[in-house]
């Protein structure tokens, strides 16, 4: 069994790296292009850091194995806010931009609720599927709108942001290599997932556990690692103002974009039913996760390490506790 794990490792190695190439090479390539990087910021990077979860979650849907599927997009959402989110805090208090407490944290809770609707049936279909995959579309144009609907000075600091951003991908000047990056990109994200979704199948199977218990658990945390890395990173350097907008930005597009590509590739099927399975429980533990930085965020936009200290225990806690279930 030490092989699987093992396996599973250099899958997740493969994520990890595939998703920073596919980012650097886009980012390249747009920036060669002339797209600004505002839109670069909301679309090329945006998928690049959900890449893993994304490709992990359509070939567990081609490969019938939706509990996986499902459980991937959940635990990662789970882990993005409790695990990274509470770590990050804990090494550095966090300041937010007040519209992520207004606007963002709410659209991502109503998303939440949304795919809670459409599971309850025990089966997210093409057509949820393809209200989730507008919704990602309608998302973006939303956000691109309000970032150009911002005054010229804000514009233009948002700009430098986005420049900073791509300066540590390190822009790649020659088109050749851009394309060479974003192929062995995608090359490595896929067949990461690949790795990572055969093992944790044949982990499970040795261990007796269940398929919704490896998704929320090993492969949300290997899919999360992207996230997990990058703001650890920001913490040390004590660069944390975008973070919890990054994060929240990643859940919306788990959910929209990642099961919404999912379900339209296959029908996502809830083997035992969404109540019978414990599904329900752990989108309520997502909700409620996701929930707590709203009232955190409540007075002085900061995330303090106390705080921080508190995801984290949440994160522990249900850890334990699909530990004690599985």
């Amino acid at each position: 069994m030490t092989w699987y794990f093992a396996a599973c490792a250099v899958g997740f190695l493969m994520l990890y790296y595939g998703a920073e190439w596919l980012v650097k090479g886009s980012s390249s390539l747009a920036q060669s292009l002339g797209i600004t990087p505002i839109v670069i910021g909301l679309t090329v990077v945006a998928f690049g850091t959900s890449a893993p979860e994304l490709v992990v979650s359509v070939v567990c849907s081609l490969q019938g194995q939706c509990m996986i599927a499902v459980g991937n997009v959940v635990g990662s959402n789970i882990a993005n806010i409790a695990l990274v989110l509470g770590l990050a805090a804990t090494l550095q208090p966090i300041t937010s931009d007040p519209v992520v407490a207004r606007r963002d944290i709410p659209i991502m809770l109503g998303i939440s609720l949304y795919l809670l609707v459409i599971s309850a049936n025990s089966m997210i279909g093409r057509l949820e599927g393809a209200t989730l995959f507008a919704g990602i579309i309608a998302y973006t144009v939303l956000n691109y709108y309000f970032a150009m609907k911002r005054s010229k000075e804000r514009y233009a600091a948002d700009c430098v942001t986005a420049d900073n951003s791509i300066e540590e991908v390190h822009y790649i000047s020659s088109r050749p290599k851009q394309i060479v990056l974003i192929v062995v990109g995608i090359v490595g994200v896929t067949v990461g997932a690949r790795i990572v979704v055969d093992n944790a199948i044949e982990i499970m199977t040795i261990l007796g556990v269940s398929a919704k218990f490896i998704g929320l658990t090993i492969v949300a945390f290997g899919t999360s690692l992207p996230e997990l890395a990058t703001s650890i990173v920001a913490a040390v350097r004590k660069e944390m103002d975008i973070s919890i907008g990054n994060l929240v930005g990643s859940n919306v597009f788990n959910i929209l974009s990642v099961l919404g590509v999912a379900s339209l590739v296959a029908p996502i099927l809830i083997p035992g039913g969404f109540i019978e399975s414990g599904l329900l429980l752990d989108y309520l533990v997502m909700l409620v996760i996701s929930f707590l930085p709203l009232i955190m965020l409540r007075k002085d936009f900061t995330i303090s390490r106390l705080d921080g200290s508190i995801l984290l225990a949440c994160y522990v806690g249900y850890i334990a506790y699909l530990i004690s279930r599985g």
